[in-house]
């Protein structure tokens, strides 16, 4: 369970987060809101690029902000970014092991390759990481995020530029996740077909404020989430 409890974000006069509380408790749970609602910051305060000014994050009793940011990736946290973090000089296969850590022993090279053929790739995997599309490059960051005995997992965006059919494909990978490495995943996304698909639960946030949270398809039901983030009027 991702406990996220009272957490403040101020960037000066600007409050991003605003004693936002949720407990993400379904092995894939969903973040939306309208642009600047404050769901990346979200994911940076858990990463550790931002600090909250209040607060706590714990994750199976571990408190994450008492954890150096660096330290976060050894005790399992995994994350993406709108736009990849691909080395373009690797091959598919090098972009996946150095998330673990050093050595390229038997085990951790069966451990890659494993998971590039989960993700669709194993046949690429010494392709250089210059020559994919942007789906596969999607499927490469996927991998990086899977290898390395990951606790939690946070995609921020991770339907953005794909097609329908590439979009089903990576929700139907993300389903797969806590079955093949036991890790809870959040995903950001403005694909509300997306959340609605893979999503057990869903936080709805604007301005820094939780306005909904709960079963994805009641919460996409509640008249102040087509508001704030559908563009319909409260009733």
């Amino acid at each position: 369970m991702l406990d996220v409890r009272d957490v403040t974000v101020r960037f000066g006069g600007v409050v991003a987060l605003d004693s936002l509380s949720a407990q993400f408790t379904h092995p894939v749970s969903g973040v939306i809101g309208p642009n600047g609602a404050g769901k990346t910051t979200l994911m940076n305060v858990i990463s550790g690029f931002v600090a909250a000014q209040t607060g706590s994050v714990q994750q199976d009793g571990q408190n994450l902000l008492s954890i150096a940011p660096h330290r976060r990736a050894h005790w399992g946290l995994r994350r993406s970014f709108q736009k990849e973090e691909i080395a373009e000089d690797l091959s598919v296969f090098d972009n996946v092991l150095v998330q673990l850590d050093h050595g390229r022993g038997k085990g951790r090279m069966d451990e890659v390759m494993h998971v590039l053929d989960l993700v669709g790739l194993a046949d690429r995997a010494q392709q250089s990481a210059a020559t994919l599309n942007t789906f596969e490059r999607r499927l490469t960051d996927i991998a990086k995020c899977m290898v390395g005995s990951p606790r939690l997992i946070m995609f921020d965006e991770p339907g953005g530029s794909l097609s329908v059919e590439e979009t089903h494909t990576l929700g139907e990978l993300i389903l797969r996740i806590h079955a093949e490495t036991g890790a809870q995943t959040l995903v950001i996304d403005h694909d509300v077909d997306l959340i609605r698909r893979i999503c057990s639960e869903t936080l709805v946030l604007d301005f820094g404020k939780r306005i909904a949270f709960g079963p994805t398809d009641e919460v996409l039901n509640d008249a102040k989430v087509k508001a704030a983030y559908l563009g319909t009027e409260e009733v």
